[in-house]
C-alpha cells in the first residue's frame, strides 16, 4: 500500500503474476469466469436475437413494448443489484414466494454454494439482452425486404428464410456483438459485488471480482494482486480481439 502512494514500488518481474496462479482461489476463479463469462453471452445473445427478430415483424405496440426492453440497460447497476438481490433474498424474496405458491420449496440463491453463481448469472443476462437486442436489430433493419419477398415466393418458409438469409447476413452484427459481450461480461464486477461479494466462499468468484476483491475489498488492500489479475483478464480481451479480426478478414474475402 505504501509503494503505491509513494510510488517507490520495488520491481518483482512476474512475481505477483506467479503468485495469482498459485492462489488456492485462482482455479475455482477461472472455471466461474469461464461459465460466467460464456453462460452470459450464448444466452444473451440467443434471447436478443429471438426478441430481434420478433420486434422486426411490424405490429401495434412494438416501439413501446422495445422500449420496455430497453429498462434494465438504463437502470445504474447498483439499483439492478440490489433489486435482483432483494428478489432472490431466501427469506422473504419475491421469487421463493412464487416458488412456495406453487408448492415448491424455497431455495438459497445467495447464500447457497450450489446456485450463487447461478442467481448472478441469471442477473447478469437480464442485464446484457437489451444490448444484444438493439445492436441485432439494427443489423436486421440493414438486410434489404426484396430478399425475403424472393424467398417467399420462392416457397421458403420462415425457419429456412432465417437460416439462409438472416444468419449470414448479420453475422458481421453477430461478431461485433459477441466480441463487445465477451469484453464486456470478462470485466464484469458490481453486479456480483452487490447481490453475492463472490461468496459463500469462492463460489460466485470470478477473476475480475478476484481483482476487486484484493484491491478494496479487505482492510489489507493488494493492489498487485489486483493489477496482476487485471493485466491477465487485458491479454484474454486482446486475444479474443485479435481473434474476432482474423475472423472478420476471412469473413471479407
Amino acid at each position: 500500500m505504501r509503494a503505491f502512494v509513494q510510488g517507490n514500488a520495488e520491481w518483482v518481474g512476474f512475481q505477483n503474476h506467479l503468485e495469482v496462479l498459485q492462489s488456492p482461489s485462482f482455479d475455482k476463479a477461472v472455471i466461474n469466469t469461464v461459465l460466467f463469462t460464456f453462460g452470459s453471452i450464448a444466452i444473451q445473445f440467443a434471447l436478443g436475437l429471438a426478441l430481434a427478430v420478433f420486434f422486426h415483424k411490424k405490429f401495434p405496440l412494438s416501439p413501446f413494448i422495445r422500449g420496455a426492453f430497453l429498462i434494465p440497460w438504463l437502470l445504474p447497476l447498483i439499483v439492478s443489484g440490489s433489486v435482483w438481490a432483494w428478489m432472490m433474498n431466501s427469506d422473504y424474496g419475491i421469487i421463493n414466494t412464487v416458488i412456495q405458491l406453487f408448492g415448491g420449496t424455497s431455495v438459497d440463491w445467495l447464500t447457497s454454494p450450489h446456485t450463487a453463481l447461478l442467481a448472478v448469472l441469471i442477473a447478469n443476462i437480464w442485464l446484457g439482452i437489451p444490448f444484444n437486442l438493439v445492436i441485432l436489430y439494427s443489423g436486421l433493419q440493414n438486410i434489404p425486404e426484396s430478399l425475403y419477398e424472393a424467398a417467399s415466393l420462392d416457397g421458403a418458409n420462415q425457419w429456412k428464410t432465417f437460416w439462409k438469409i438472416t444468419v449470414p447476413l448479420l453475422r458481421p452484427v453477430s461478431a461485433i456483438t459477441l466480441l463487445l459481450g465477451f469484453i464486456y461480461t470478462l470485466k464484469v464486477v458490481d453486479i456480483i459485488w452487490i447481490m453475492t461479494k463472490g461468496g459463500p466462499g469462492d463460489s460466485s468468484l470470478t477473476l475480475a471480482v478476484m481483482s476487486y476483491r484484493s484491491a478494496f475489498g479487505t482492510a489489507m488492500p493488494d493492489f498487485s494482486t489486483a493489477s496482476a489479475i487485471g493485466n491477465m483478464l487485458i491479454v484474454v480481451a486482446f486475444l479474443f480481439g485479435i481473434l474476432y479480426l482474423r475472423i472478420q478478414r476471412r469473413l471479407e474475402q
